[in-house]
């Protein structure tokens, strides 16, 4: 065994590196900041407000669709006046807050506020069922409970005759926060600045629910130190991100969810690096590109389902122009270009050839994200070798992470001027990560969770199994194979991890969703559905608009573009891991039907329950 250890940077340091038998079984990233001894989430905004009181640190838009700047000393008066109304209300230290709305202002508002009251808040996302946010509700014990509009007030509403101990229900669409501003008018602001001067670090922040792919969701316990030692860490690592370097100042407008613990913790980052916040609701194409062209960020977050949707849609966009070939000329040297940046700089063609498509193409990518980005930071799932190579030429540089919401967000990262494409980086400063003997990825940080809610809380310091497989390179760079439990073992003994041939389908423009089988079968196969806008354009260039769907999942010239992806797909792997078989189903998976969690996840067990006679049908007569 042999440890080595080395400089790489003022913000990078090489990871240290356990070495057994020569392979690399552990990484350790010194933290870039230290523990605060005391303070909370909570004294964020009041921290702002002394220290830059004009400097805006959100935006919010107006009815007339124009953004209006609101500086941090504005923020803070909100997160005083409505944590005052949370106290009026009769909310007490350590009561829990439910919060069940899109991606708003009034969100990260009244989350801020419940901290400065001394609250824990609780997501929910937007789109969950009466049972779903029930459980939330229940399991957490939350007294109040604020919510968007009219809809979810109805489902809350007709589950409070079985969470006796929810005492109040808001609606912001309503008028909810003028409300409890006007209730906490009587309120003395030394009684906010006492409650939030009295949480520390220690003290639970937040509930966050896991998304619930195998049973019920389980509470995951955050503290204000979990956040501190994340995003800390983050803004001092990824500077050029967080901290204008030119006289641009850094903004981002939030489109994730902020029930998803991954565009909770890039807000609270913001705030507390100081960049300019915005938030957009509507995740709907025409929607979010008109927030992106009026906000215009400097960087994003991102899931690689929104890169793959803006590289296919702008793919599509050149086919219709018949400038289809132009296009992917145009791919293969982003690609080229971006793979070069993981070596030796790229030679004076490949610059040539970049610099002539880039008015023609890639100034167009960066259009549809706002004309400024010049950052992504990704996470949710492996956004792949190619698209990540793609953007990177086309001069967005992205950001690969790894988390789970029981690490609060990103365990490893990308990093700076030193990426790896492929892989989710190194651990970000402060981590560990560590390969158990059977490939599952553990982790340990100050930023990784105390326990589950109502459970049994882990030893401090204690190794987190995340129940993902994964391997380590010489350099300290980790790749993620597959889940553990998803581990697919055929017939004949093969393991396969079925992440990569799910991964790379789903970035084709035919394809919204994939899950790949084969457990105690004699072979792999998968289950495909098609993408909407991808199929809507395909039937336009085929002259297919008005053949049935029923008719459409068996016509030939589709299923030969479906089978050049699972070909393509297929080189990634053995011949033993490959996808023999394939059916096109004519309708989607979804949330509503249960095959989805809130972030997308396949929930396996209901999409086999549900397609059992499809998944029989590719092994019947097969062996």
């Amino acid at each position: 065994m042999s440890t080595v250890v080395q400089q790489a940077g003022p913000n990078l340091v090489e990871p240290v590196k356990t070495v057994i038998d020569g392979v690399v079984r552990e990484v350790v990233v010194p933290a870039l900041v230290g523990p605060p001894p005391h303070g909370s989430l909570g004294d964020i905004p009041f921290d702002n407000a002394a220290q830059a009181p004009g400097e805006a640190v959100l935006a919010r838009k107006g009815p007339d669709g124009a953004w209006r700047d609101v500086s941090a000393a504005e923020f803070a008066a909100e997160v005083l006046a409505v944590a005052k109304g949370l106290i009026a209300e009769g909310l007490r230290p350590g009561d829990r807050l439910a919060i069940m709305a899109r991606t708003t202002y009034e969100w990260t508002l009244l989350d801020f506020a419940g901290w400065a009251a001394g609250l824990v808040t609780v997501p929910i996302y937007p789109t969950s069922s009466a049972l779903q946010a029930r459980w939330i509700i229940h399991d957490s014990g939350a007294v109040a409970c604020a919510v968007e509009d009219t809809v979810q007030a109805r489902i809350i509403s007709g589950e409070r005759g079985n969470l006796p101990w929810l005492a109040h229900l808001w609606e912001f669409d309503t008028g909810a926060v003028a409300r409890l501003v006007k209730a906490g008018e009587h309120i003395p602001d030394a009684l906010v600045h006492e409650r939030r001067r009295g949480r520390t670090p220690h003290d639970v922040a937040t509930l966050v629910y896991t998304s619930g792919t195998t049973g019920q969701p389980k509470g995951c316990v955050l503290t204000h130190g979990n956040f501190f030692a994340e995003v800390d860490n983050a803004v001092e690592l990824l500077h050029p991100v967080f901290r204008a370097t030119t006289e641009e100042p850094a903004s981002t407008l939030l489109f994730l969810p902020l029930s998803h613990v991954f565009g909770r913790m890039v807000a609270v980052g913001c705030l507390r690096a100081r960049v300019k916040l915005g938030h957009a609701p509507s995740i709907a194409t025409e929607d979010l590109l008109a927030d992106l062209a009026g906000f215009s960020p400097t960087f994003l977050l991102a899931i690689p389902y929104v890169l793959e949707k803006v590289y296919n849609t702008a793919r599509a966009t050149a086919e219709r122009m018949g400038r289809a070939s132009s296009f992917d000329r145009a791919a293969r040297i982003a690609q080229r270009f971006g793979e070069a940046a993981e070596g030796n700089p790229p030679g004076l063609g490949l610059r040539t050839a970049r610099a002539l498509y880039d008015p023609l193409v890639y100034r167009r990518i960066r259009a549809a994200l706002g004309g400024r980005v010049r950052y992504v930071l990704s996470g949710g799932s492996p956004l792949g070798r190619r698209l990540a190579a793609f953007y990177t030429g086309a001069g967005v540089e992205v950001f690969e992470g790894y988390g789970l919401t029981e690490t609060t967000a990103a365990s490893t990262i990308t990093p700076p001027l030193k990426p790896r494409l492929g892989t989710v980086g190194w651990p970000l400063p402060g981590t560990a990560v560590r390969i158990a003997d059977d490939g599952e990825v553990l982790l340990r940080g100050r930023h990784v969770f105390a326990g589950y809610w109502n459970v049994a809380w882990a030893e401090p310091g204690a190794w987190f199994p995340t129940g993902d497989i994964g391997e380590l390179d010489r350099d300290g760079y980790l790749t993620i194979t597959g889940r553990k439990k998803d581990l697919i073992i055929t017939s004949g003994g093969k393991n396969v991890a079925p992440a990569v041939l799910e991964d790379w389908l789903r970035a084709h423009p035919l394809v919204g969703q994939c899950m790949v089988v084969g457990d105690n079968r004699p072979y792999v196969a998968a289950l495909v559905t098609l993408e909407p806008e991808g199929l809507a354009h395909w039937r336009q260039m085929h002259k297919k608009t008005t053949m049935p769907m029923r008719e459409l999942v068996e016509d030939e010239e589709l299923r030969a573009d479906v089978q050049r992806a699972v070909d393509e797909a297929n080189q990634l792997v053995s011949r033993a891991e490959s996808i023999r078989r394939f059916v096109v189903l004519p309708g989607e998976f979804t949330e509503a039907r249960g095959h989805l969690t809130p972030s997308l996840k396949l929930k396996r067990g209901v999409v086999a329950r549900e397609f059992d006679r499809e998944i029989n049908a590719l092994y019947r007569g097969r062996g």
